[in-house]
């Protein structure tokens, strides 16, 4: 067990090593902003519009925006690089982000504030699954192997995990002591500072444009996408709907007891123990392969979200998100990981951005029929659908090969001058 445990920390110093310590905190905090705005929407509109439906429809609008223009996102960094397309996103999001805060404390109609927030989802700057990139290539070109690259995957998601929890748990303490828009100020001001410092880091070249894009007229001669990274594209998106299944019917059920300022806390509940679980990932062995972790993953989220369909108090809920949180971190590591091993290096960012996208694109349209039908037959209904899905998911998993070895291009691999930062 020790053994285990220093084999891992040392392969967690390799990983600092090759991106520098300041990177990993630069990017937590950039990503941090898109977890109060995902999941902040329903408590923010709901508060200011006082119906869960319409809190749920604008969330599932600004979240739709982040799926149709986050693969852009991803490909316009393929092939301009990272630093410009980061920055120009970075500043328009904190203004967009601003600019619907506060149009739902002005009490705006409904279609006003879809537009809003598809503004702010569709200028969302991708740190998470451009970090990822990044961390990849960084490795990658100093001859790492497979288990290195699984830990940069781990690292990446166990951030994911920890923006998720620390942005329901800023918008709980905002609900609690004035209002939700108070994190979403914090989230414009996140956005632009460290969204900035994540762009002009040294290291923003190290992931550089492997291919002009292609003149008009001619076929687009980029590598195609392998069958296996569709596959996967499908399973986090019903990944996405179960965690979407799973926020409707937190809403509702702490609404049903009354505690809803609780919501964010419940969810952050969850988040810890995924993160958690996301650190420890990298301890795995790799004969364990990614296509059987992932159906073990798939189907331990399947058997566990059950318990959520039961529960009918606020400790009963604690307890069951919980041992639910404890799976959901494998299953997000295992979906990019095949990812990063199925995309050609050429589209390495985009394949990053692509999957993110599909999660989130699964959230967002649950989270406007989970709420409906949360509202409508209680929170049992919503936690059912994400049950449904993680099932789904299962059979995806069965479906699902592990690619023959990672798509990695020799731009993305050689050394360059960028060097890294500390």
């Amino acid at each position: 067990m020790a053994q285990a445990v220093g084999g891992t920390s040392a392969t967690y110093r390799e990983v600092l090593g090759a991106t520098g310590a300041l990177l990993p905190v630069i990017s937590f905090f950039g990503r941090l902003p898109l977890a109060v705005i995902l999941f902040g929407s329903v408590l923010l509109v709901t508060r200011t519009s006082g119906s869960l439906a319409t809190g749920g429809t604008v969330a599932c609008a600004l979240a739709l925006g982040q799926v149709a223009m986050g693969p852009v996102v991803g490909r316009l960094a393929d092939r301009r690089g990272q630093r410009s397309v980061v920055l120009c996103c970075s500043l328009l999001n904190a203004l967009a982000i601003a600019c619907y805060t506060l149009g739902a404390l002005a009490g705006l109609s409904t279609p006003l504030l879809v537009a809003l927030a598809v503004l702010a989802g569709a200028t969302v700057p991708g740190i998470g699954p451009l970090a990822r990139a990044r961390g990849v290539a960084l490795v990658r070109r100093g001859g790492a192997d497979e288990r290195v690259v699984n830990t940069v995957l781990s690292l990446e998601s166990t951030m994911d995990e920890l923006s998720f929890v620390i942005g329901p748990a800023l918008i709980g303490v905002a609900a609690f002591v004035g209002h939700p828009a108070y994190a979403f100020g914090a989230a414009a001001l996140l956005v632009a500072g460290c969204g900035t410092a994540f762009a002009l880091h040294p290291t923003a070249t190290a992931v550089r444009p492997v291919a002009a894009p292609a003149p008009k007229g001619s076929r687009d001669r980029r590598p195609r996408m392998p069958r296996e990274v569709g596959l996967v594209r499908l399973g986090l998106v019903l990944l996405g709907v179960l965690l979407g299944g799973c926020g409707a019917g937190i809403t509702a059920l702490t609404q049903k007891l009354g505690q809803e300022d609780q919501a964010g806390l419940v969810y952050a509940a969850m988040g810890v123990m995924s993160a958690v679980v996301g650190l420890s990932m990298a301890a795995v062995p790799e004969r364990f392969g990614l296509a059987l972790r992932w159906r073990v993953a798939t189907a331990a989220a399947a058997l566990l979200s059950l318990l959520l369909i039961g529960a009918q108090s606020m400790t009963g809920l604690y307890v069951a998100v919980t041992v639910f949180g404890a799976v959901f971190a494998p299953n997000l590591i295992t979906g990019f990981g095949l990812t990063e091993r199925a995309v050609p290096g050429e589209r390495l960012a985009e394949g990053m951005t692509f999957a993110a996208s599909a999660f989130v694109g699964g959230q967002a349209v649950t989270l406007a029929v989970a709420g409906r039908l949360a509202q409508s037959h209680g929170p049992a209904a919503a936690f059912t659908v994400g049950s449904v899905a993680a099932a789904l998911a299962f059979g995806v998993a069965l479906l699902v090969k592990a690619p023959a070895g990672p798509g990695v291009t020799p731009a993305a691999a050689a050394p360059s001058g960028s060097g890294r930062g500390a």
